[in-house]
């Protein structure tokens, strides 16, 4: 089968294409034909040896996979052969056959094509537990999402519209703030022009965002210490604009603000029932119609180099997939 391995730390031209040995299902453990591959900036990092999780090489970089389920291994419940699943791996989705525990996949709706359930959960899982879950996002509150019409962000947007928050946007270019504002954002701020401090401020009237929901960080983050509610919520969801920032404790101290840090994939090991009923609500409202996932962009297996640096290079819109074809 072919797979897409990185055999050492480095950027998306350091990855090759290669035939290698298909997986078999362990005990606890599916074996599924991928039909399609998620990809994400969590991609970039592992590839380049910066990310929480650090594989042994060769690896196969991919965390989230759709496709159909070809062999179960003993110890499976629910699952069988022939049905339509998603799974979130730690890694090895740039596959064309992946071995998953059982734990870690979910049946897809019929609804959905293998597109849309490649890309949905680690978008949707992120956004939806860190709302919910780690700022208990309040219908009325004021979300302010930055990067908003990336793969984690128009998310975020979608999600908070349906908790009731009022959704302001903050993106790069006009093209994706209109992307934002058709997945329901409220008011837009284009940083590449104007002072987020002051537009937040003045769209909430000086009360400043009740929640933000940061996967860029840099001055972004900056920005939302000093646009941030009395008693607000800022959510580190990662450092897409590749600086880290640091954190004046005064700043917090001052509003009673709480800075919140979240790691999605951590509770998967950590705390699995959070997962579990994020997703059943996620996909309760996927079903109902209340979210439509944006794929903007398919590429071929073969075309991961490309891919990958579409998405470190921050240009995309919604998510970008790889598919299994010839």
């Amino acid at each position: 089968m072919r797979a897409v391995l990185c055999r050492t730390r480095g950027g998306p031209d350091d990855l090759t294409i290669e035939d290698i040995a298909p997986p078999s299902a362990g005990p606890g453990q599916v074996v599924i034909a991928v039909r399609a591959a998620g990809l994400n900036f969590a991609d970039t990092l592992i590839i380049a040896g910066k990310y929480q999780e650090r594989p042994a090489y060769p690896f196969s970089p991919g965390i989230e996979v759709a496709g159909d389920i070809i062999a179960v291994g003993p110890s499976v419940g629910s699952l069988k052969k022939g049905d339509r699943v998603m799974a979130i791996l730690g890694y090895g989705g740039y596959a064309e056959q992946v071995a998953a525990p059982a734990e870690r996949v979910l049946k897809v709706p019929d609804s959905m094509d293998y597109a849309v359930a490649a890309g949905f959960p680690v978008a949707y899982g992120t956004s939806h537990v860190g709302l919910c879950h780690r700022a208990g996002l309040k219908s009325g509150e004021t979300l302010l999402v930055h990067g908003a019409a990336g793969g984690v962000g128009l998310t975020a947007v979608e999600i908070g519209k349906v908790l009731g928050a009022t959704v302001i946007a903050t993106a790069s270019s006009a093209e994706k703030l209109a992307v934002a504002r058709s997945y329901g954002a409220d008011h837009l701020i284009d940083y590449s022009r104007e002072d987020v401090r002051a537009r937040v401020l003045d769209i909430t009237g000086k009360r400043g965002a009740d929640v933000v929901y940061d996967p860029v960080g840099g001055d972004a983050f900056d920005a939302s210490l000093r646009c941030t509610a009395f008693e607000g919520r800022i959510v580190v969801i990662g450092f897409a604009s590749g600086r880290i920032p640091q954190i004046p404790a005064n700043h917090l101290l001052v509003k009673n603000i709480a800075a919140v840090g979240f790691y999605w994939g951590a509770y998967m090991k950590d705390n699995p029932a959070v997962i579990r009923d994020s997703f059943d609500e996620l996909l309760g409202w996927f079903t109902e119609g209340r979210l439509r996932p944006l794929v903007s962009q398919r590429f071929d297996l073969a075309e991961a180099k490309a891919a990958l640096k579409l998405i470190a290079s921050r240009q995309s819109t919604g998510k970008v997939v790889l598919t299994m074809g010839g």
